[in-house]
């Protein structure tokens, strides 16, 4: 671990902070195993984007106005942890997480740039945007400030986009802007950049070499107890931050959502509050390679009262079906039900974003994958649970399925009855 330690700029401590992030997930290719010249050719056995010298990276983060706390590396991905979130890199794919008011998109332009000009990527295989509805829209800058100009300055880079909203308009919902292009017609392109060089179109779409999966879980209004667990106690000596973050995991069960020892762990805890977390989860399949490989999951906290917020993130993809051996990788019921019980939410969102190839062979008589998820929610999620606030189980308010191009979207939305 590359333990930094910057002191994060705080926001005005009397003003709430936005909690939930801004995602933006670009790749340049369908898989890690296709990579152009020069990406293809090993430095140090690192190829593609994870050539790129982290200082490059860096530069990026300060337009999004963030900083790195400190990173780990896998085989195949490099997680740095932010001052405000999360930053992975793999050899064909970034995903840049961010939360306040930082402006991720303004980030965007200079990744294009960074990608064609250090590691040789001329096209986009697939970008995505997407975010929960902001608590505090009015405190954002930029382009952030509304939908509707995120959507239009993606638009004057991408002019093949899509932009959806999933849930209710007048309450918690999910948005969300791909870019793809799965017809011969002519890719396209970035704005000019300060090199002059040539524009980046999205590449056609041949699909996934393998599933792409990634689950959310969105949560607001934690409760007391939930929320106490990340605020820094008093103390007559320096607390460090990575430690500490490392204590407060082992005692909320964070360090056992996944197997410990398929687990790489890397916190920060924020002073007075607040917490972030990445981890990189690698496992072996030996009966089945396909099922081996490499995957991270990220927590965020917002602990104040009024705001509080937590997020979840993974893309290791789960089984729908129960998993009961200990050692293993979590069934998704499992895994929701640990989140939750960790954080108590009054209310959550879910989101599953799974390609969709996996669920071509779903018909009328076979259940679709996402549909499998919904019942997964529901079980996780409406069985009888002791929170502070009362005894009951979560209501659902919201389920909805969405086929997008190549991509199929599980959301649904709970508060505690």
């Amino acid at each position: 671990m590359n333990q930094d330690h910057p002191v994060p700029e705080q926001e005005n401590a009397s003003s709430p902070f936005e909690g939930p992030e801004k995602l933006l997930e670009i790749w340049f290719t369908p898989s890690e195993d296709n990579l152009p010249h020069p990406a293809s050719v090993p430095i140090d056995g690192r190829t593609g984007l994870r050539k790129i010298p982290r200082e490059a990276w860096e530069e990026m983060l300060a337009i999004v106005q963030c900083k790195v706390l400190s990173y780990i590396q896998g085989d195949n991905i490099d997680a740095y942890l932010l001052s405000e979130s999360s930053f992975f890199v793999s050899s064909n794919r970034v995903i840049l997480k961010t939360c306040g008011t930082t402006l991720n998109l303004l980030g965007l332009p200079r990744i294009l740039e960074i990608a064609r000009e250090q590691a040789g990527f001329h096209v986009v295989h697939r970008l995505f945007y997407s975010r929960k509805s902001f608590m505090f829209p009015d405190r954002q800058q930029g382009p952030h400030r509304d939908w509707r100009d995120e959507v239009q300055y993606l638009d004057n880079i991408f002019s093949n986009g899509s932009a959806y909203t999933v849930g209710k308009v007048n309450g918690d919902h999910w948005l969300l802007y791909m870019a793809s292009q799965n017809d011969n017609s002519p890719g396209t392109s970035c704005p000019p950049t300060p090199s002059s060089a040539p524009p980046s179109p999205v590449e056609p779409s041949s699909g996934l070499s393998r599933k792409d999966y990634t689950i959310e879980i969105l949560m607001t209004q934690l409760s007391p107890k939930a929320r106490s667990s990340f605020v820094l106690p008093d103390s007559p000596e320096p607390i460090d931050p990575s430690s500490h973050a490392i204590t407060i995991s082992q005692s909320l069960g964070i360090t056992e959502l996944f197997p410990p020892h398929l687990t790489q762990l890397d916190g920060y805890a924020f002073d007075p509050c607040g917490y972030s977390s990445n981890a990189i989860l690698s496992w072996q399949d030996p009966a089945d390679p396909e099922q081996s490989g490499e995957g991270y999951y990220t927590i965020h906290v917002t602990p104040e009262d009024g705001w509080s917020y937590a997020s979840f993130e993974c893309n290791v993809p789960l089984a729908t079906t129960t998993t009961t051996r200990p050692k293993d990788i979590p069934d998704l019921e499992t895994l929701v039900k640990r989140v939750v019980d960790i954080f108590h939410p009054g209310k959550l969102s879910l989101t599953l974003f799974i390609s969709s190839s996996d669920n071509e062979t779903a018909d009328d008589e076979k259940e679709s994958e996402v549909e499998r998820a919904q019942r997964a929610f529901k079980r996780a999620l409406s069985r009888d649970r002791t929170v502070e606030a009362g005894t009951g189980p979560y209501r659902r308010t919201d389920k909805i399925n969405y086929e997008f191009g190549g991509y199929d979207l599980a959301f649904a939305s709970f508060e505690l009855s």
